[in-house]
């Protein structure tokens, strides 16, 4: 029996002697009866067979005829298998009429519909339109595009029991239905619980509304109760106040009596006062005067002291004049003696005039060195005014430089004001520290291109820009122990490392970096003292980090990847560049430059230089210019020094000259003199003894004036006394007045505060009696009494009198409830509160609440029948899933046994399971088909994407071999699966065809190719159909297969010969 019916279509070009058509369909058949001469016959019923079932994508039943078919034609299906059909083929004819568009159904002969049809069909398990049985060419790429799911139903419907999709059809509507169920369930057991919960609510809201009725009952006692106790209170109020009212009028009466004894001793005491004021001032009159007569006395004593004084002064003053003529009288007599011998003594006058000629000689010759010398001291001056000016200048020009550092501190101040009163701190305290400290780093640091500051302010930090440097550890610690913790100033400290990095090379020459148009590295674009620029080489590397140009950013890449640099800037960017400590890659990233505000103030330091050391060499002139001046004034001094002796020796020559003449003159003026002096006399003990006796009449009178003054003295002070003595009686008088004055005081401002009290406590009872009356007419209103209406005995409790003379008592219902308005009230509160919180009540609630009841009870009944049926569906799926669920896992199972035998046979691995997320949701199992065709890879799953559209073939190929063994339809049509498979892959698959569909007791197997390749292996199973077709084709009316067959023979026959 042929198992494989194989058709073949090839295009070709053969010799017209071998008499081979054109067009060939090649086929293989699983009946060994079937004859060439029905081949074109099977040919169509297949294909009719398909369109019948809707495989084509035709809408019009007349494009499924093929080219060349005339209408009413009809496609016939014999020859199916015994096996599956006891009572013989099974023939379904299909007639079509292309001008109707009409088809008309015959089963053996006899006319039927296309449903009886289909259900024939479906009876032989002929499934169409499962890929797992028919799948044509413009399907395959749809096979791979099958869901799990959809694999799943297409493998149960092909090979499984026939019960297999049913039951899973069975499991999905039970899930369906206990979704429903559950989902119902759940729904109504939500609402019944929120029915309960409303109930509960309502239950709640049941109580409450009579817990409220009973409040309200409470709050109309206490509110009846409340006036009656609100008029016993302000009653005994007012008893109270009246009482006391009482009590003050009587400390009034008592008060006013006790000030009248208080008011007649005060007056006695003040006409007491007046008449010791009186005599106070009679002896205040007498001491007056008495102690200006004292006075008077006095000034005529002093007068007389002053007299005698005057006396003894004329005498003394007599005295000395007398004493200094004589010592004048005597040294003018000793200096006539001395000039008398002088003149005996001078030598006779000599000729001196040589002399005197010779010193007149040098001294005009000293005066000529003096002209010179102050000539040369002109020239001196005048250089040195020269100079000056020139030191003036660069002074001036040295003081721009100056302000244009200001510029700088300015810059510093306005930015950082702490920083810069910090600077102005450390120029005033220089010598606290022991070695030199270094204002901040942007004054320290001059550009010597402005141009390029911005490089250095983005590369250093700002907090770094404005920080102090420092040789010393111990000075950081003074500096910022005075600056930040006493003055609270916000700075920033650095210490220069003690090995200098200023000159250290780069690690990298310049010359190398120029060719990517790098000019220079940081260091060199500025100059800074020795330790800024170490720590700067230190901490920022300033020496290492290059600077480029517009042309390093164009070639940035190549820089990177050739320098290996990890810091860089071009024109207008900076670059860093790390490595990753994980993948070693390099990483750069890039930044724009931000415009420089601190650096841009350049100061040409070799000018200020050159500038300075002018300044030395002016300086040094100057000295030099001064040291000759010293010198020309020491040697003016020497001349002048010189000049005055010649000139000394000069005039004692001359003063020799004339001296006997001087010496006779000043004799004669001396002895004039003397005899003036000598006629000048005084009698001096005269005018003693006439001073003597004025100054004892003066004492005589003096002493007459002292015994007068003693006296006035004595009864001044027994006056004083006196007064004294009254001055203490009227203290004592006002003393005791005071006193009285501070008591009667007293006393009234306790009347006048006794009284106003007694006006107060008056009209508060007044008040409260006008009060209790209305009081008491509130609450017979409250209670419903008229004022003539008695309250029954049976309901008194006590018959209190009141103001007004009516009598009531509240009722014997208020006993039980409180006495005191405070007590009332909080209680009133606190029952208002409660009555308050039961709002949107009322009288319905009690009725929706009995028939939610009812509503519970019903749904409640509902639920236990909905629970009891998703019990008996959960029993029915347990029951259907256990029959599906483990033949379903033995069948997948063996389909992955052969599946991956197969590929494990073409050098591949492949696996089919059963697959799913839960296992109660039976619509998502489905079937997983995971593949790998290399070795270097994971195994994936079979999709459109993934894998190539020859993997895709081969993979359909191998799992539709895999069912063949297991295969229950009668046939199975493959079209053009070897399409896209290369060579080696067809021929592998081919040789598993052959092997599987070959083998007993399987399926009858349609391939139809339109090629194959050479030398593939054929058994004797299998039969070859050519089909032959294409536009040199004989006309049907024409095909004598016959002679096509004796042709045949004969080049069979004729083969071996040659």
């Amino acid at each position: 029996m042929c198992n494989l019916l194989l058709f073949s279509f090839k295009i070709l070009s053969l010799s017209l002697t071998l008499g081979i058509l054109t067009l060939m369909y090649t086929c293989v058949s699983l009946s060994g009866f079937i004859l060439l001469s029905t081949l074109h016959f099977l040919v169509l019923n297949v294909c009719f067979l398909c369109q019948t079932l809707h495989l084509g994508s035709s809408a019009c039943v007349c494009n499924a005829l093929l080219p060349g078919d005339n209408e009413n034609e009809c496609a016939q299906l014999p020859g199916w298998p015994s096996g599956f059909r006891t009572s013989g083929n099974l023939i379904i004819t299909r007639e079509i009429d292309v001008a109707k568009n009409q088809s008309f159904w015959f089963i053996n002969k006899k006319s039927t519909t296309q449903k009886v049809v289909e259900e024939q069909v479906a009876a032989l398990n002929i499934q169409v339109s499962n890929l797992c049985q028919f799948l044509p060419q413009d399907k395959v790429g749809e096979f791979a595009k099958l869901s799990k799911i959809e694999l799943l139903e297409a493998t149960e419907k092909s090979i499984g029991p026939p019960e297999m999709h049913r039951y899973h059809c069975e499991l999905k509507n039970f899930r369906e239905k206990e979704k429903q169920l559950e989902t119902s369930c759940k729904e109504k057991t939500e609402y019944l619980e929120k029915m309960i919960q409303r109930n509960e609510r309502y239950k709640q809201d049941v109580e409450r509304f009579y817990e409220r009725k009973r409040h309200l009952d409470l709050i109309e006692m206490l509110e009846a109760k409340r006036p009656w106790v609100e008029y016993e209170n302000v009653r005994q109020e007012y008893e109270e106040v009246k009482l006391a009212r009482d009590q003050v009028k009587d400390e009034v009466r008592k008060l006013k009596e006790g000030q009248i004894p208080m008011t007649r001793r005060i007056e006695e005491i003040e006409m007491q006062r007046h008449n010791l004021e009186s005599q106070i001032k009679v002896k205040a009159t007498d001491i007056k005067e008495t102690s200006q007569k004292c006075k008077q006395k006095q000034d005529v004593i002093e007068r007389k002291d002053k007299h005698i004084e005057e006396l003894q002064q004329a005498l003394i003053v007599k005295q000395n004049e007398e004493h200094d003529r004589q010592r004048r009288i005597s040294n003018t007599r000793k200096m006539i003696e001395d000039l008398q011998n002088e003149l005996k003594s001078t030598e006779n006058c000599v000729n001196l005039q040589p002399q005197i000629d010779a010193i007149t000689i040098d001294l005009r010759r000293v005066q000529d060195e003096k002209e010179l010398c102050e000539s040369e001291t002109i020239d001196k001056h005048k250089e040195r005014e020269t100079l000056e000016k020139e030191k003036k200048s660069v002074n001036d020009q040295i003081i721009q430089f100056d302000n244009l550092m200001n510029q700088k501190e300015d810059k510093l101040r306005q930015r950082y004001r702490d920083t810069y009163d910090a600077v102005l701190w450390l120029r005033n305290n220089r010598d606290k520290f022991k070695q030199r400290v270094y204002e901040p780093i942007m004054l320290t640091i001059n550009m010597k291109d402005n141009r390029n500051a911005k490089y250095i302010e983005n590369h250093i930090p700002a907090n770094d820009l404005r920080a102090f440097v420092f040789e010393s550890q111990e000075d950081m610690e003074v500096f910022l122990k005075e600056v930040r913790d006493n003055k609270k100033l916000r700075v920033n400290a650095v210490i220069a490392p003690k090995s200098s990095y200023a000159d250290r090379a780069p690690s990298r020459s310049l010359n190398e970096l120029k060719q990517y148009g790098f000019f220079s590295y940081l260091r060199e674009l500025f100059d800074a003292p020795a330790p800024v620029m170490s720590y700067l080489c230190n901490q920022y590397h300033i020496h290492e980090v290059p600077v480029g140009t517009e042309r390093t950013r164009e070639r940035i890449e190549r820089v990177i990847q050739e320098t290996r640099l990890k810091q860089m800037y071009t024109a207008e960017e900076k670059y860093v560049v790390k490595t990753s400590f994980y993948s070693n890659k390099v990483i750069s990233s890039n930044t724009s430059l931000k415009v420089a505000q601190f650096l841009t103030v350049t100061v040409d330091l070799e000018q200020r230089r050159h500038l300075e050391e002018h300044l030395k060499e002016i300086n040094r002139k100057l000295r030099a210019v001064e040291s000759g001046l010293i010198a020309l004034r020491e040697t003016n001094k020497h001349l002048e020094h010189k000049d005055n002796e010649l000139r000394q020796k000069k005039k004692e020559l001359l003063e020799r000259k004339t001296k006997k003449r001087q010496l006779e003159q000043k004799i004669s003026s001396k002895l004039g003199s003397l005899k003036l002096m000598e006629q000048d006399t005084c009698n001096l003990e005269e005018e003693e003894r006439k001073a003597s006796t004025k100054i004892k009449e003066i004492n005589v009178q003096k002493a007459k004036l002292v015994t007068e003054l003693t006296n006035l003295i004595k009864s001044c002070t027994s006056l004083h006394i006196q007064k004294v003595n009254l001055i203490l009686q009227n203290t004592t008088v006002i003393s005791e007045k005071n006193k009285l004055e501070s008591d009667y005081m007293a006393i009234s401002s306790q009347l006048r505060l006794t009284e106003q009290r007694f006006i107060e406590l008056d009209e508060n009872r007044q008040r409260l009696l006008q009060k209790c009356k209305e009081l008491m007419k509130r609450a017979r209103q409250v209670c419903n009494l008229s004022a003539e209406q008695t309250v029954p005995q049976e309901y008194q409790t006590q018959v209190p009198t009141i103001p007004n003379g009516h009598n009531s008592s509240p009722p014997m219902a208020f006993q039980d409830l409180p006495n005191t308005l405070d007590e009332i009230d909080a209680l009133l509160t606190e029952e208002r509160s409660r009555a308050s919180c039961f709002t949107g009540l009322n009288p319905t609630v009690v009725e929706e609440y009995t028939k939610r009841e009812e509503e519970i009870e019903q749904l409640t009944q509902e639920l236990k029948i909905k629970k009891v049926e998703l019990d008996k569906y959960r029993e029915n799926i347990s029951q259907v899933k256990e029959r599906w669920l483990n033949p379903l896992k033995e069948l997948v199972e063996k389909i992955n046994e052969k599946f991956s035998n197969f590929f494990s046979s073409m050098q591949c691995a492949g696996e089919v399971d059963l697959h799913t997320e839960n296992e109660e949701d039976y619509d998502k199992y489905g079937i997983r088909i995971r593949v790998k065709f290399r070795s270097s890879t994971q195994l994936h799953e079979l999709t459109p994407h993934h894998q190539s559209g020859g993997e895709r073939s081969v993979s359909t190929m191998l799992y539709l071999m895999a069912l063949q063994e297991l295969n229950r339809c009668p046939f199975r049509v493959v079209d053009e699966i070897n399409q896209g498979m290369d060579p080696i892959n067809e021929r592998r698959v081919f040789e598993m065809v052959v092997n599987t569909a070959c083998k007993e007791n399987t399926s009858q197997y349609f391939f139809i190719t339109p090629k194959l390749l050479q030398n593939l292996p054929y058994s004797e199973k299998m039969t070859v159909l050519f089909v032959y077709n294409g536009p040199h084709m004989l006309e049907p009316n024409r095909w004598n297969l016959k002679a096509f067959q004796r042709r045949r023979r004969r080049i069979t026959f004729t083969q071996p010969s040659q």
